[in-house]
């Protein structure tokens, strides 16, 4: 595994233990559909792909969980795998108003 590849999954993985269980709300995408949030997501891309292959995947990633930001926003039921009702979800995807530093809506 190449060095961007393993800075990018420490990162993550400090992100998940952290930071995640502090912030107050759910990735969108899991609220929406349930299974892994975002960051999780994305490290299972960077082990697959790396970082600069799986590039695509995780910007459609991205994509996909603001896509259920606004479905979410609009009024759409919770997945049952979301854990618990009183999930919340905001900002830009998953990571509130943090900069993406790629489009990803």
């Amino acid at each position: 595994m190449r060095l961007p590849d393993l800075f990018a999954l420490a990162t993550i993985r400090f992100y998940q233990r952290r930071l995640s269980p502090h912030k107050g709300f759910r990735c969108a995408h899991a609220a929406l559909h349930g299974g892994e949030g975002c960051s999780g997501a994305v490290a299972r891309i960077v082990q697959e792909d790396g970082l600069v292959a799986g590039r695509r995947r995780i910007a459609a990633r991205f994509r996909d969980c603001r896509a259920a930001h606004r479905a979410l926003q609009a009024g759409a039921p919770l997945s049952p795998l979301a854990f618990g009702a009183d999930v919340q979800t905001r900002g830009v995807c998953c990571i509130g108003p943090c900069p993406v530093p790629f489009r990803c809506g």
